[in-house]
This record gives C-alpha cells, sequence and structure tokens, in this order.
C-alpha cells in the first residue's frame, strides 16, 4: 500500500469501550465504527419499547380503524343526489324466474331530467353518442369503417342507389379485380354530396369481383356535428395524402374527387364545369405508388340539389366553405337538404398509367399539371358525352 493511502476496514466490538480508543498520527488504516450503541443498550431499548405497546392499545387502535372505514362506507352509500347503481342483465339474456319472450323496454328519459337539459342538445348528443358505442363493431379498421353500422344502413343505401336515384353503371370492368386503384370523379350532390356513398354501393353491386371502395371526404365535413365519424363509419375517410398513400399501399380501391369543396359548391348555372383540379395531389400519389387511376364521370346529381345561391360571408362564422340556397333549403328547414329523385349514370373510362415514368417524377411541377389537366380533360369529355346523351333529368 502507498504511504499516502488510507484504506477502510470495518473493524468493531460492539462491547467494547470507544473512550480508549485513540486515532494514531501518520498514514494508517482508518478503522469505521458505527455510531449504533451496543446490543446490550439496544436490547434494552428494544424490551421497553414492547412493553409500552401493550394488547390494549393494538385493540385500540384497530377499533379506530373500523370506525374510520364504516364512515367512510356510510359516506358513500348515503347518496341523496342520485339513486345506487344496480347492474341489470343484458336485454337478450333472460333473468332467472322469468320469461323470455317478454321484450326489453326501451331505452326512455332519464326521470332524473330536468326539462332544461331534455331541450339541451348536449343531451342528444350524450345520448346517440352512447347509442352509437353500443351498437358499433368489435373490430373497425383505422380510418373508422364500421361493418355493423353500415350493415344496419345498407337496405337505406341500396334503396337510393336502385330505386331513388335509379344508378346506372357503365365501364365497372375497368377497374382491376384485385390491386391499388384510383378512381378519380367530378364532384357533385350540392350542400350533401352522395356521390362517395353511390360510388361504393355501385362498385360493390357492379362490379365482377365485388370490390369495397373509400372514398376520401373533404375535410370541412369533419369539423361539422356528427358528420364526419358518420361518414367514417360508411367507408370515408379523411383526404390527405398521407391517408390516400396508405390505402394504396394496402391495395385498396380509393375513389379521390380532385374539384373538392368547389365541385360541391357550384352555382346550378356552372354545373357539370369542372373546376380546377387542385395542385395535382393525386397525380403525384400514382406516381409515387405507381397506382393506375381510372377516370370517372357522374350525370345526374347536379340536379338533385340544385344550389342557386350561396353566402359566402357566414362562412367562417359557420365553419363551413358555403352556405346554399337552394329551392327547398332553408325554406322547409333540414328537410330542405333531401335530394330530388334525379337519375343518376356513373362512366368509368378506360384506365391510364404512366409506367414510363419513375416515382421522381412526382417533384417535377410542370409534369404534374400536365398530368392533371389530361385527367381533367378527360372526364370533362365523357361528361359532356352523356350529357348529350341523356334525354331527361328525371328519366334518363
Amino acid at each position: 500500500m502507498a504511504p499516502d493511502e488510507t484504506r477502510l476496514v470495518p473493524g468493531y466490538d460492539l462491547d467494547a469501550d470507544e473512550s480508549l480508543d485513540v486515532a494514531p498520527i501518520g498514514p494508517t488504516e482508518a478503522v469505521f465504527r458505527p455510531s449504533f450503541p451496543p446490543a446490550s443498550v439496544r436490547g434494552e431499548a428494544l424490551g421497553e419499547e414492547a412493553s409500552a405497546t401493550s394488547a390494549a392499545d393494538i385493540e385500540q387502535q384497530i377499533r379506530d380503524l373500523e370506525a374510520r372505514l364504516d364512515l367512510m362506507i356510510g359516506q358513500g352509500v348515503e347518496r341523496t343526489d342520485e339513486p345506487a347503481y344496480v347492474p341489470k342483465p343484458p336485454s337478450d339474456v333472460p333473468a332467472k324466474g322469468k320469461r323470455s319472450d317478454v321484450p326489453a323496454p326501451r331505452a326512455s328519459v332519464p326521470e332524473s331530467a330536468t326539462a332544461s337539459e331534455v331541450l339541451s342538445p348536449e343531451f342528444y348528443a350524450k345520448q346517440w353518442g352512447r347509442a352509437g358505442l353500443r351498437s358499433r363493431s368489435e373490430e373497425v379498421d383505422e380510418f373508422g369503417l364500421d361493418p355493423a353500422f353500415e350493415a344496419k344502413l345498407l337496405p337505406v343505401l341500396d334503396f337510393m342507389s336502385k330505386r331513388y336515384f335509379r344508378v346506372e353503371v357503365e365501364g365497372a370492368d375497368h377497374i382491376p379485380n384485385e390491386g391499388r386503384c384510383l378512381v378519380v370523379a367530378n364532384h357533385a350532390g350540392g350542400p350533401l354530396p352522395y356521390d362517395g356513398a353511390m360510388l361504393r354501393a355501385a362498385v360493390r353491386r357492379e362490379h365482377r369481383a365485388h370490390r369495397e371502395l373509400r372514398w376520401l371526404a373533404e375535410d370541412f365535413v369533419y369539423y361539422l356535428p356528427f358528420v364526419g365519424t358518420f361518414m367514417n363509419r360508411l367507408g370515408a375517410v379523411r383526404a390527405c395524402q398521407e391517408n390516400a398513400e396508405r390505402l394504396l399501399n394496402k391495395g385498396a380501391l380509393v375513389a379521390v374527387f380532385p374539384e373538392g369543396a368547389k365541385g360541391i359548391g357550384k352555382l346550378y348555372r356552372d354545373r357539370y364545369k369542372l373546376q380546377r383540379f387542385g395542385r395535382g395531389g393525386f397525380i403525384r400519389l400514382c406516381l409515387r405508388t405507381r397506382t393506375p387511376l381510372v377516370p370517372c364521370a357522374i350525370v345526374g346529381a347536379e340536379e338533385a340539389n340544385p344550389m342557386l345561391y350561396r353566402f359566402e360571408y357566414m362562412t367562417k362564422t359557420l365553419g363551413i366553405p358555403y352556405f346554399p340556397i337552394t329551392p327547398t333549403f332553408p325554406a322547409l328547414g333540414p328537410f330542405g337538404l333531401m335530394p330530388a329523385p334525379t337519375k343518376w349514370r356513373i362512366r368509368f373510362g378506360e384506365p391510364l398509367t404512366w409506367s414510363n415514368y419513375g416515382p421522381e417524377a412526382a417533384d417535377d411541377e410542370i409534369l404534374v399539371g400536365r398530368l392533371s389537366e389530361r385527367v381533367r380533360a378527360s372526364i370533362q369529355s365523357m361528361l359532356d358525352r352523356m350529357l348529350s346523351e341523356r334525354r331527361s333529368v328525371w328519366l334518363g
């Protein structure tokens, strides 16, 4: 050991007298001694403490704890503001000793609800939200598609497609049987665009492989109460590049409306005149993912809710891109949004592919603009041809 080095050695005697220990002068081994008392002293202290804690004290502490516990339980049970919760068996499982054919009572307004609560919109939002959670499917995909909810509304959607709008589909065989594909269509339908749901129902019914189509919905509908969630549960997806690319990478069939809110906000005098196709985001999507593009034209939706005028200054207040004025809305209130039973025709064109371009072509602004205008001209030509073939708005 070096002369200037000090090493700690645990050496102590519990019964030794510490007053006789004198530390030597100079570098040597330091003796570490604990500060606790000797064993004899510690034993005496423990004995005194044990004797102080008698059996009567322990019993008194237990009684105090039981009294506090009873007080807490009493405060939890004795509540006068609301009745105690009593679990009920499920409606589909009959209780023991009762008939199973007796129908379960329907949900009604709680007795504790006041008149002001019943008249408030928050009350119905809470009730409908609970009903929606109870009726939802066990498995919902990452974009909100609810198969159980869609199955309940399927008769209504089939009626709207087959009987009400009498949708005719042409060229459905241009959609591939499997693999990713992007359908680009004109946006129509007025204040409430039904084209996405009708397009999904038409492809499912008329396509030979009965493919499931997902359509991209405008961003503003997700700021309206219940509308965004309702559309998601039916198959809509919030429109953005990331969502569309994730769907295509999974091999899905996706429909996009490049006109956006400008398409459904057209006045009646501008019907079937395609608006500008944004900045060509759908072309970049096809180039990056090497996805075939199928142009689509929809005729009949523009007359279902003809927009005569729109207020622009109320858009920021209401959180919508426009406030529509139609022949029936707002004169008839919410019933004025009901579409007219016009005859719909949906035509799919031949698929367009750009296999000679690589993914890096998506960064070429000039090329993207030129290809976007080419798709727009193709859909406009299909619309003009279908309008010239139509004899009546109501009969087709």
